[in-house]
């Protein structure tokens, strides 16, 4: 690492710490030439895939975009930030974990709309309108039956485990 002071080539680290969520290092530094001391931050760089649009182009993956979705669905709803982090955070996961250097639109655009059913049914209706291109007033119908169909969070959350207890997406233990 280059001393951002006189620019030697030769630093020593003195501390280094787990900072974020885990994802990243925080080095303590000192120059051996000038002995100044200075921070760097140090993160796994990951490649995420292609995005193949419904066109057929394709275009690099942009966390902008994907926050801009949500935040538009979102809009004037009662969703807190960190929900909505942690929502975008699983997309992009996901992305991620598939493995592939390319992957369809449709597909995280079906991801990011089972996030939005949890987080929150108005914007997941307002993403639904304009992700499946409704028509008309039948299709939002239709979108509307499904939502009211599927098992409540709720519901769910009052139902006993088959499975030992482990922490849901808000971090909390699940009763």
């Amino acid at each position: 690492m280059r001393c951002p002071f006189c620019g030697a080539i030769d630093t020593r680290v003195v501390d280094s710490r787990l900072v974020g969520d885990s994802d990243q290092v925080r080095r303590r530094r000192e120059c051996t030439e000038c002995e100044e001391r200075f921070t760097t931050y140090e993160s796994a760089e990951l490649n995420l895939p292609r995005i193949v649009k419904s066109r057929g182009n394709r275009e690099p993956f942009s966390d902008a975009k994907l926050q801009a979705g949500f935040q538009k669905s979102l809009e004037k709803r009662p969703v807190s930030v960190e929900l909505i982090d942690g929502a975008v955070a699983r997309v992009k996961h996901r992305c991620l974990v598939a493995g592939e250097r390319e992957i369809d639109s449709r597909r995280i655009g079906e991801w990011v709309m089972n996030e939005l059913k949890e987080l929150d049914e108005v914007a997941y209706i307002r993403f639904a309108s304009v992700y499946r291109q409704f028509a008309d007033a039948a299709a939002f119908r239709e979108a509307l039956e499904t939502l009211e169909n599927s098992p409540d969070a709720k519901a769910a959350a009052n139902q006993l485990s088959l499975l030992p207890k482990t922490a849901n997406r808000s971090g909390k233990k699940a009763k």
